[in-house]
């Protein structure tokens, strides 16, 4: 792992040198595409494509747009992924980025973020490997990984600079509204066959909205989160200014 981490910072840097901002950015658009993707791929599994389909759009359509759109958000976590550890601006290693909770940085919130693409990766090669594990390991594999979603939202929130900048905060409440609105479609839908697991798909729903209710005025969008974020003592200085408008 130490020889890819060197070959991947050797690859890039010509980019590092063009000035960590480059980097910066890439890292925040690329964190926010994949959340838009993370959601689109979420709300086609969760809303059953067997419902969705129609005479224009037949059921193998949309579980290939599903599949695409899964594939390319796992595509922009990647070029995330990259980027996060190529800026000099944070000490973020390849190990940090799949091993949770081992990096200096805001560890907590970086750790879901590793859990969260962790799980997208098994979902890629538990779906390659299909025809050996069967069926049922690969759909008991393929709902876990829909806790990723929360996950990377709540590392996004975490983590990212752009919470109280208001574009962020706005993008995870509609990701959010539409990944909510999607669940309550496939709970009423053939209501009341298999109610338990219905009760149970609403009830994390709303769970999980409570919690980022009261978490996101006391966390990301309340004083000093940078420090009590995780982030190190070298840092703060720099992160410090991001409330005053830069990108940091």
């Amino acid at each position: 792992m130490a020889a890819v981490s060197s070959s991947v910072a050797a690859l890039g840097a010509p980019l590092a040198a063009a000035g960590p901002s480059v980097l910066w950015y890439l890292t925040r658009a690329t964190g926010a595409v994949s959340l838009v993707l993370l959601t689109g791929a979420l709300v086609l599994g969760v809303a059953d494509v067997r419902r969705l389909s129609t005479a224009n759009w037949p059921r193998f359509m949309i579980d290939s747009l599903h599949r695409s759109v899964s594939l390319l958000a796992i595509v922009f976590l990647g070029v995330h992924i990259l980027t996060s550890v190529l800026d000099s601006f944070t000490s973020i290693s390849l190990v940090n980025a799949v091993v949770p909770f081992t990096g200096s940085y805001r560890p907590l919130w970086l750790g879901l973020g590793a859990v969260a693409f962790d799980l997208m990766l098994a979902v890629i090669i538990t779906s390659l490997l299909r025809g050996r594990i069967g069926y049922t390991g690969w759909r008991a594999v393929h709902w876990l990984a829909y806790a990723s979603w929360p996950l990377a939202l709540v590392h996004g929130l975490g983590t990212g600079s752009d919470v109280n900048s208001g574009w962020l905060l706005v993008l995870s409440v509609v990701c959010g509204l539409a990944v909510a609105a999607a669940v309550l479609s496939r709970v009423l839908s053939g209501w009341p066959a298999g109610a338990t697991g219905r009760r149970v798909g609403l009830a994390a729903t709303a769970a999980f909205a409570i919690f980022l209710l009261a978490w996101l005025p006391m966390g990301p969008l309340g004083s000093e989160w940078a420090r009590r974020s995780g982030t190190p003592s070298s840092l703060l200085s720099h992160t410090s200014t991001t409330s005053k408008g830069t990108t940091r």
